[in-house]
């Protein structure tokens, strides 16, 4: 009896307690989008990263943290539709992986007459590490919104019974 009383209560809390574990996982995968975007851009390799694809990058990555902080303040109060921006979001971390890191990482750039990758085994690990890392951040936020806000949802349709009964 007394894990019922828990459970029950720990659901009615939930009406005045925000959500912060899937909030708080949204502002590491920013973190993680922010050490990113820093390994990138910090990086100098001939006149490689001297591109449209980078200017993409920044505009993309902008928008990424402004979208994914809308998303931590919606989640923070058990809105469901925030999952599927997470979800989106996580996704587009991922495909991130295979369009610049993957092709700085196998082009090959004349610096001082001999060639040299754009960018270093070392720093291609550590980028993909933040991006996955990101990616599984937001897609952890967005499975424990849904889960939190249904069993929300649950317990105020079963409050209402009581009080319409």
């Amino acid at each position: 009896m007394s894990d019922v009383n828990d459970r029950e209560i720990n659901l009615d809390r939930m009406r005045y307690v925000k959500n912060t574990a899937s909030s708080r996982l949204c502002y590491l995968a920013i973190l993680l989008d922010v050490l990113y975007f820093v390994s990138i851009y910090k990086s100098d390799v001939g006149s490689w990263y001297y591109q449209i694809l980078i200017g993409a990058s920044i505009v993309y990555n902008l928008l990424f943290l402004l979208m994914a902080f809308l998303a931590s303040e919606g989640v923070k109060n058990y809105q469901k539709n925030y999952s599927w921006l997470l979800y989106g979001l996580g996704i587009g971390q991922i495909i991130r992986i295979f369009i610049l890191p993957t092709q700085a990482h196998n082009a090959l750039v004349q610096v001082g007459g001999t060639e040299v990758p754009a960018m270093g085994d070392a720093q291609f690990m550590r980028v993909i590490i933040y991006l996955l890392g990101s990616a599984a951040c937001l897609i952890g936020a967005a499975l424990i919104n849904q889960r939190k806000c249904t069993l929300l949802e649950g317990h105020l349709k079963s409050l209402q019974a009581k009080g319409a009964a």
